[in-house]
């Protein structure tokens, strides 16, 4: 899978919760992903997995956004998302991400 695909897959996610995409940043944060754009299963987040949050806490919310400061608001971000992503069985990663780095107002990271 490229990170072409996975940039469209996470706007059509996007746009039917009812998103307005601003796809400068979704671009920028799919191709952020790296190698997880290269397996199907890399570019979803399990969010029945309490391991595969955790991970998403630590490694982009923590390490990526700089949000070190307050894990019960990092838990109810990810519990909002992924409420909110709930209608789709598989949740593709850029647009998880993406809603977790505007739900943070955090766009400056990548530049935008």
């Amino acid at each position: 899978m490229s990170a072409e695909e996975n940039i469209r897959k996470s706007k059509e996610q996007l746009e039917s919760i009812g998103e307005t995409v601003d796809e400068k940043l979704l671009e920028k944060v799919v191709k952020g992903l790296g190698i997880a754009n290269d397996s199907v299963d890399s570019s979803l987040v399990a969010t029945s997995d309490k391991g595969e949050i955790k991970r998403v806490q630590k490694k982009f919310l923590e390490q990526k956004l700089k949000l070190m400061d307050d894990d019960e608001a990092n838990e109810a971000a990810l519990a909002e998302v992924s409420e909110k992503m709930a209608q789709f069985k598989q949740k593709n990663r850029g647009a998880f991400y993406y809603l977790l780095t505007k739900k943070f107002g955090k766009e400056d990271v990548y530049g935008c």
